[in-house]
């Protein structure tokens, strides 16, 4: 009987949970197609990490994006979705608004003005469209028959097409929930194991006892694992390794293996050193000409002895020098969810029509942003995969 009521009393083309950055794209572009969507969220903020992101500035989209910047167990799946709506086609929505932006390092867009403004854009975007709004709002209950009928406290509704756009597990504190990943396991859609990404990594409190009194000093770095390899910024923590370059291989990082970090980029330690065999330099002093001088100390007392150059034989300085160029360390694991950026992992996109998003075997029922299997680099690149991902969404429904 409830489902006839809410047939005849709240019933849409189209219900998207999550009116983060992926929802309401999707929201918009399935509005402006004439499609009646509702809009529904758990938070009474919305798109909270679209606010914080970007030190409040948000970093909304990478002018480099490419398939090649997204980590996938399916790398092909992103390729259509990102070719059908660029980092230009953005652009062009920003621009529409009168927002200005500004380009930073490797191709990454910001805000002139703060996040908000693309927050609001994207809400009068909606409202222009006729999107109606359902939060804040929880779920109680999802489910199928001849439609989606999603049960929540104060109403049930029924759609057509059910969008999850719940992003994942990153930062809880701002309201990330595992109703995404809980509702594909409800429907036999697979998943992909989850993990924290674009996050610190942690050691082992007796390996990083030395390094510890670094904390707060960065410095450029390659820090590579396996194939991939970052050159950014490192930056030291007490309990181990953050900054731009840790972050980035984080998502690549597997668990109880070593990362290889070259502390001199710009330099041929084995020549540099060689050259300085007569000097009766301080190995400290003479490190502290490339390092941050209190990192050179460290290096100097506890990967050898500190003694003038001219002391160490040939044999010992290269060993040096290749350790300043490929330093193994191996991190006890990150720093978790709370500060992480991403979750990688999540919905297996070999379930999905890479076209449309929606379920190859559950009709009507689609996935978009961070609750799939599609994490992206640091950079813009994530919130790119929102909006592509929800415009392809957003023309099917």
């Amino acid at each position: 009987m409830y489902k006839r009521n809410a047939a005849l009393n709240n019933s849409h083309d189209v219900l998207i949970i999550g009116a983060g950055a992926a929802g309401m794209m999707c929201a918009l572009t399935a509005a402006q197609r004439g499609r009646s969507v509702l809009l529904h969220d758990h938070s009474t903020k919305l798109a909270e990490k679209i606010r914080i992101s970007g030190g409040g500035r948000c970093n909304f989209t990478n002018l480099n994006a490419k398939p090649e910047n997204y980590i996938s167990q399916n790398p092909h799946f992103c390729r259509s979705a990102l070719a059908r709506f660029t980092p230009q086609h953005f652009i062009a929505l920003l621009d529409k608004h009168g927002i200005g932006y500004h380009e930073k390092t490797l191709g990454q867009l910001f805000c002139d003005d703060t996040a908000e403004a693309i927050i609001a854009m994207l809400k009068a975007e909606c409202d222009s469209a006729g999107v109606r709004w359902c939060k804040p709002c929880s779920v109680e209950k999802i489910e199928c028959s001849d439609a989606y009928y999603v049960i929540t406290p104060r109403e049930i509704i029924r759609a057509t097409s059910l969008v999850i756009a719940t992003g994942g597990l990153s930062i809880p504190k701002i309201g990330a929930t595992p109703l995404g990943y809980q509702t594909a396991e409800q429907f036999g859609v697979p998943m992909t194991k989850l993990k924290p990404g674009l996050v610190p990594l942690n050691f082992h409190h007796e390996e990083w006892a030395a390094y510890a009194e670094l904390a707060g000093i960065s410095l450029d770095a390659v820090v590579s694992f396996g194939k991939h390899s970052f050159r950014e910024n490192l930056l030291f923590t007490h309990r181990g390794m953050s900054g731009p370059a840790i972050l980035q291989i984080s998502s690549y990082w597997e668990h109880d293996k070593p990362l290889s970090i070259n502390l001199l980029p710009d330099h041929d330690p084995r020549e540099m050193l060689l050259q300085q065999r007569s000097s009766k330099m301080l190995l400290s002093n003479f490190l502290a000409q490339h390092l941050p001088k209190r990192f050179a100390e460290i290096i100097a007392t506890q990967w050898t002895e500190n003694k003038p150059l001219n002391q160490y034989t040939e044999k010992e300085l290269c060993k040096l020098a290749d350790k300043l160029k490929n330093w193994q360390i191996t991190p006890s694991g990150t720093v978790g969810y709370c500060k992480a950026e991403v979750t990688c992992g999540g919905v297996d996109t070999h379930a999905l029509s890479s076209k449309t998003m929606e379920c190859k075997d559950v009709p009507g029922l689609y996935f978009i942003g961070e609750v799939l299997d599609v994490t992206g680099q640091l950079g813009g690149y994530n919130f790119q995969w929102a909006w592509a991902s929800g415009f392809a969404a957003g023309k099917a429904v």
